[in-house]
């Protein structure tokens, strides 16, 4: 069901925003892995709420607990349950929302969908079910940094206001820098502005985010229906509040003729390179060695504090203020959840490229 995600390294995920708390099952865990739930609360310390002043204030500590799966702090090659508690609920909030339908919300879809639904901080549509991804991201990510796999990912736009493109790798540090995550100083400087007066105006705004992956080797991805980037799409695209997604040069490619698109190739230090990079290093559905970029939209949080038309349950004219603890802007804590799905991805390919590709040696492959 709509619930797991992956093939090799399959996660499932429960809970709800305002239930007993947020939870997560990997099956398919290399055994041996060094893990703790040191190795991974720093990514949930990235996605917490209330870590800023540009955040909701909701103030969750959302500590990790490792249920199952590991033993004297290595994994078992065992299904690894992990647990997030909820601790700052406050259900109260939400009352009005029993009967009413906020605008472009799930409100509306889940009840007409199931016929019943948790109106307390949004239930399961809630973004803090994203707490089971970026756990499972976690224990993704280092096994992927055995490979020397490395993420750089940041917020690109907010609004209207556009970070230049960076042609350097933005350090941890670099991105970290700044509550906007924003590596760019001068523009995270206006983003940080425009998020903090969309707060006090009441609103919301949405942006993008880039994410940039290199040490990835030739060869991961599963054409013809699990190509790199169509996984990629899917993940990027089931986190929520995300309206689009594109990888290398993306729609602005389209403006361009073949001869100009074209990444050429090149001999350089005994490897096959590319001599530009429009196609965001993946190639027929297959990664082909260079950095790994994509950028993914996110559209302005749909619970917003101003009055606004809507219908109520028994689909009556109304209105509806919102109300609640929300983020004005999503972006700078969907940061660790982009970099966290995109290693969900990467881990069921490389996975399964060495089942496929590099299990077997039938003594014939430099033959011909």
């Amino acid at each position: 069901m709509g619930n797991t995600f992956g093939t090799l390294f399959k996660i499932s995920s429960w809970g709800e925003s305002h239930g007993g708390g947020i939870g997560v099952v990997i099956d398919g865990c290399p055994p041996r892995l060094p893990l703790s739930e040191n190795d991974i609360q720093p990514a949930l310390d990235r996605r917490r709420p209330g870590q800023s002043k540009l955040t909701t204030p909701r103030d969750e500590s959302d500590k990790i607990e490792i249920l199952s799966g590991t033993f004297e702090g290595f994994t078992l090659g065992t299904p690894i349950a992990m647990l997030a508690r909820n601790k700052d609920a406050r259900p109260q909030a939400y009352d009005e929302m029993k009967n009413k339908f906020r605008p472009s919300h799930a409100d509306f879809t889940y009840q007409t969908k199931y016929g019943i639904r948790n109106h307390e901080g949004g239930g399961r549509s809630s973004a803090r079910e994203t707490i089971a991804r970026v756990a499972a991201g976690a224990v993704a990510q280092k096994i992927l940094s055995f490979d020397n796999v490395q993420f750089s990912t940041y917020v690109e736009r907010i609004y209207n206001i556009q970070s230049p493109n960076l042609n350097y790798f933005p350090s941890l540090e670099d991105i970290e820098s700044s509550p906007t995550r924003c590596p760019h100083s001068e523009t995270a400087r206006k983003m940080e502005d425009c998020i903090l007066k969309a707060k006090k105006d009441g609103d919301s705004v949405g942006g993008s985010i880039i994410c940039r992956i290199k040490g990835i080797p030739t060869g991961w991805g599963s054409p013809v229906f699990d190509r790199l980037e169509a996984d990629l799409a899917k993940g990027m695209l089931s986190l929520p509040a995300t309206k689009g997604f594109e990888i290398g040069s993306g729609f602005e490619g389209t403006y361009l003729k073949g001869s100009d698109h074209n990444d050429l190739f090149e001999k350089k230090d005994d490897q096959i390179r590319t001599m530009s990079n429009r196609s965001g290093g993946v190639q027929g559905g297959i990664s082909n060695g260079e950095e790994l970029y994509f950028r993914v939209a996110f559209k302005p949080t749909a619970t917003v504090l101003q009055n606004q038309k809507t219908v109520d349950i028994e689909g009556q004219n109304t209105e509806l203020m919102g109300r609640g603890r929300h983020d004005p802007c999503v972006l700078p804590r969907a940061v660790p959840i982009v970099e966290a799905m995109s290693a969900l991805v990467l881990i069921n390919h490389r996975m399964r490229h060495h089942a496929q590709c590099e299990s077997f040696n039938f003594g014939n492959r430099d033959e011909g």
